[in-house]
């Protein structure tokens, strides 16, 4: 029996759709190649739909979206839109609502890409970040007291369940002990000054770890983390962290990876529906140029098929990709690589097909 998948499609605002169109592109191409059956349903939301209507994110979106096996995504983000309506109405609700609490940021540097880091190549760059998604100073406990006044009081509280904060370490070790290769899981966090919500995650950490005694554990302040992503970024295998912290070192394990455009990321609810993205935003001033790079999007992607049980499509987007990286394209950048958008994805459709450019 042919396998069928229902994706839920959100191409969102700016350039989204235009990688959107690129991923979608190239999972009909290896659909027909393993002979599985995807079926797309898009939902118009985002920057113009909210200014359009005033909704962001209606219920029975959600309720809709709740019969599909996953959700690709393309960009929230838009200019005339107050920074955080339409992340907190949309990224976050989709994340709470589908409870989606790993979120799975691989930083891997592929040949032909360029690092801002001297001396490193692809077989020094080659980690993952598993971040907790759904708690920490994201849960949005706090409020304000005399706003707007010269006595004003902001609070932001960070919530850390022992439930949360196992199941992301659990996963962590599960996901480094399939991975196979150092076998390391860093915990990242600030023991020193956080202790009561730090106390938890480390303690939590050492007494899974006891049931993984072939996973060698780490522990590193989020500061050292960060100065050792930069000069010695070989050390790490799979991070673990919190919200917030996994939020700031995944960009900079963009960067380290050669750009926003090549970064994607999942969040996923193991025993439910996941979402995939890249990284980059919404990109506005390149909407409609036909320049933005999609690999991020595409690799978004594999890690879909990946984690919906198409490991072998999969494994042809990441082939692919690496000989468009390595082969093809002369920058990463917009406007730099030396292929349009459309051109990007057709070069990986033709590796995919053949093993051979058009």
């Amino acid at each position: 029996m042919t396998k069928e998948y229902h994706i839920s499609v959100i191409p969102g605002d700016g350039t989204g759709p235009e990688v959107v169109a690129e991923g979608i592109k190239i999972l009909q191409t290896l659909a027909d190649k393993f002979y599985f059956k995807l079926n797309f349903t898009y939902y118009d939301i985002g920057g113009e739909h909210y200014k359009a209507t005033g909704e962001i994110l209606p219920e029975n979106i959600l309720e809709s979206i709740a019969e599909s096996n996953a959700i690709y995504l393309g960009a929230i983000g838009h200019p005339d839109v107050k920074p955080g309506i339409l992340e907190k109405g949309i990224l976050l609700k989709l994340r709470f609502y589908f409870d989606q609490y790993i979120n799975l940021r691989p930083v891997k540097l592929y040949e032909g890409v360029e690092t801002p880091l001297k001396d490193k190549g692809p077989s020094d760059i080659d980690f993952v970040v598993v971040r907790e998604n759904t708690e920490g100073l994201y849960a949005g406990a706090g409020g304000c007291l005399k706003h707007g006044t010269a006595d004003e009081v902001a609070i932001q509280e960070s919530i850390n369940t022992r439930k949360g904060v196992e199941r992301c370490i659990r996963y962590a070790f599960e996901y480094c002990r399939k991975r196979n290769q150092r076998k390391k899981l860093t915990l990242c966090g600030k023991t020193n000054v956080l202790t009561f919500a730090f106390e938890l995650w480390e303690r939590t950490f050492y007494e899974v770890a006891k049931e993984y005694p072939d996973i060698e554990t780490d522990y590193a302040h989020v500061d050292a983390i960060c100065m050792w992503m930069v000069k010695n970024p070989e050390w790490f295998d799979v991070i673990v962290t919190d919200n917030m912290f996994g939020d700031i070192i995944t960009d900079l394990g963009a960067m380290i990876q050669g750009g926003m455009g090549i970064a994607a990321g999942a969040n996923i609810n193991p025993e439910g529906i996941s979402m995939f993205e890249p990284i980059g935003g919404s990109a506005p001033k390149y909407t409609g140029k036909n320049i933005i790079n999609p690999i991020a999007a595409i690799s978004a992607a594999q890690i879909m098929l990946e984690t919906i049980g198409e490991p072998m499509a999969a494994s042809l987007i990441e082939e692919s990709v690496i000989r468009v990286l390595r082969d093809d394209l002369k920058d990463v950048a917009a406007g730099k690589m030396g292929y349009s958008t459309q051109e990007v994805g057709d070069l990986v459709i033709s590796y995919i097909k053949g093993n051979s450019k058009q």
